[in-house]
C-alpha cells in the first residue's frame, strides 16, 4: 500500500461509530411510518381527512426544515467541524423523537418533527467528515459504505417500527403501542450521541467567520461550478424518482392482486427491495467507482435506473415488480454515491459543511418533490404513469450528465 492510500491513526474506530451512527439515524427517521397515522388517530377525534392531512405534514416537514435550515448548518460545520454538528443532530433527535413520545395531539407531532428536521444533519455530516478523513483513492467506496448506513436504517425502520408497536399494543393496548417505539429509539440516538462525542476524532482547525470565505466566493473559486450544480440537480432528481414510488406501492400492489389476503405483506416486501439491492452492490460498486471514476458510473446507474421503470409500468406480477426494484436498488448504489463522491473530489475540504449541506437540501427538496409527484400523478391518471414519468425524471437526468460532464472523468491510478 502507497503512502497515499494509508487511512489516518484511529480512521477505522470513527468509520464504523459514524456508519452504526448514521444507521441508527435513518431507522429512526423511517420506523414511525408504518403507524404513524394509527398514532395520530388514537390522540383524538379525527375525520378520515384530517388523519391523512395530519399524517402527510408529519411526514413532509422533516423534509421541508431539512431543505430550509441546511446550508446555516453547513456554514457552521465549516466554522466549527463536521464532528460537532454530528453531535448536535444526534443529540436534538434523541430528545426530539422521546418527547415524541409524549405525544397529546396531531399539531404537537408535527411540530416535533419539524424541528428534528431543523436540527438534523447527521448522516450529511458524518459523511463530510469521513470524507475529509479519507484519502480521495478511497472516495468512491466510503461514500457508497455510507449510503449503505442509511439505506439499511431506512429498510430496518419500517420493520421494527411496526414490529414494536404490534408487540407493545398487545401488551399495553392503546396508544402506548405506538410510545414507546419512540422511547427506544431516543435512547439508540443518546448511545449515537455519546459514541460520536468520545470515538470519533476530527482533524479540524476552527475558522473565525471573519476568515472564512462567502459562498458565492467559493463557488466563483470551484474548477467546475457547472459540475457541482448538475450534482446537485442529480441528488434532487434522483431522491425525487426514489420518492415518488413510495406512495403508491401499496396501492399499485393491491391494483395487481384485488382479492388477496397478503396484499401488506407482498407491499412490504416491493417497498423493501431496492434497499435490500442497494445493500448488496454498494460494496463492489464502491470500489469499482475508484477504479474508472464516479461520473462513468453515475452515466450507467442513471441510464439503467430509466430503462428499469419501463417494465416496472408494464408488469401485472408483483413479484416481476419487486425483483425489478430490486435491480433499480443495484443501480442506485451507482447514483447518489456517486454524485456525492463527484462532490468530494471536487470540493476543497474547507467548504465541504456548506457543499454536503446544500446538497442535503437539494435531497430534501427531491423528496417533498418525488412523494408529490407520485400522488399526484396517480391521483389525476394512473400508477403506471408514474413508473414512465420517474423512468423520464431519470432519462433527463443522464442527459444533463452527459451534456454537462462530457470529457471529464476521474480514474485513481494505482
Amino acid at each position: 500500500m502507497t503512502k497515499s492510500y494509508r487511512l489516518p491513526a484511529g480512521w477505522h474506530k470513527a468509520f464504523y461509530t459514524l456508519w452504526l451512527g448514521s444507521f441508527i439515524t435513518g431507522m429512526g427517521y423511517s420506523m414511525t411510518m408504518p403507524f404513524i397515522s394509527l398514532f395520530i388517530a388514537d390522540l383524538g377525534h379525527y375525520s378520515k381527512l384530517q388523519i391523512n392531512l395530519y399524517s402527510g405534514l408529519a411526514f413532509a416537514m422533516t423534509f421541508i426544515a431539512q431543505a430550509i435550515v441546511s446550508p446555516y448548518w453547513g456554514s457552521l460545520a465549516d466554522r466549527k467541524g463536521r464532528k460537532l454538528m454530528c453531535m448536535r443532530a444526534s443529540g436534538v433527535m434523541a430528545l426530539t423523537i422521546t418527547l415524541t413520545g409524549f405525544a397529546p395531539n396531531a399539531i404537537y407531532i408535527i411540530v416535533m418533527r419539524f424541528i428534528q428536521g431543523a436540527f438534523s444533519g447527521y448522516i450529511n455530516n458524518a459523511t463530510a467528515l469521513i470524507a475529509g478523513e479519507t484519502p480521495h483513492q478511497r472516495s468512491g467506496w466510503v461514500m457508497s459504505q455510507m449510503m449503505t448506513a442509511g439505506t439499511a436504517g431506512n429498510l430496518v425502520g419500517p420493520l421494527l417500527g411496526g414490529l414494536l408497536s404490534s408487540f407493545f399494543g398487545n401488551i399495553f393496548g392503546g396508544a402506548w403501542g405506538y410510545r414507546i417505539p419512540f422511547f427506544i429509539t431516543g435512547f439508540l440516538m443518546l448511545l449515537t450521541f455519546l459514541g460520536t462525542t468520545f470515538l470519533v476524532h476530527e482533524d479540524f482547525t476552527p475558522i473565525s467567520r471573519a476568515k472564512m470565505k462567502p459562498m458565492k466566493e467559493i463557488m466563483h473559486d470551484l474548477p467546475n461550478l457547472k459540475l457541482i450544480i448538475i450534482m446537485f440537480v442529480t441528488t434532487m432528481l434522483v431522491q425525487s424518482a426514489t420518492m415518488s414510488i413510495d406512495p403508491i406501492v401499496s396501492l399499485y400492489v393491491k391494483s395487481m392482486m384485488p382479492n388477496s389476503k397478503n396484499v401488506a405483506f407482498v407491499a412490504g416486501v416491493v417497498a423493501a427491495t431496492p434497499g435490500l439491492g442497494t445493500l448488496v452492490a454498494a460494496s463492489k460498486i464502491g470500489h469499482k467507482m475508484d477504479d474508472v471514476g464516479p461520473l462513468h458510473v453515475l452515466r450507467i446507474g442513471l441510464i439503467i435506473g430509466a430503462v428499469l421503470f419501463v417494465p416496472m409500468a408494464l408488469t401485472k406480477s408483483p413479484w416481476i415488480l419487486a425483483g425489478l426494484r430490486f435491480l433499480l436498488g443495484i443501480a442506485s448504489a451507482g447514483m447518489l454515491p456517486a454524485a456525492q463522491t463527484v462532490l468530494t473530489l471536487n470540493t476543497p475540504p474547507q467548504s465541504f459543511g456548506r457543499i454536503f449541506s446544500y446538497n442535503q437540501s437539494f435531497q430534501a427538496v427531491g423528496s417533498v418533490l418525488g412523494a408529490l409527484m407520485g400522488s399526484t400523478i396517480s391521483g389525476l391518471s394512473n400508477y403506471a404513469t408514474v413508473f414512465w414519468t420517474t423512468g423520464c425524471t431519470l432519462l433527463i437526468n443522464f442527459i444533463l450528465v452527459v451534456v454537462f460532464a462530457w470529457g471529464i472523468s476521474y480514474r485513481h491510478k494505482k
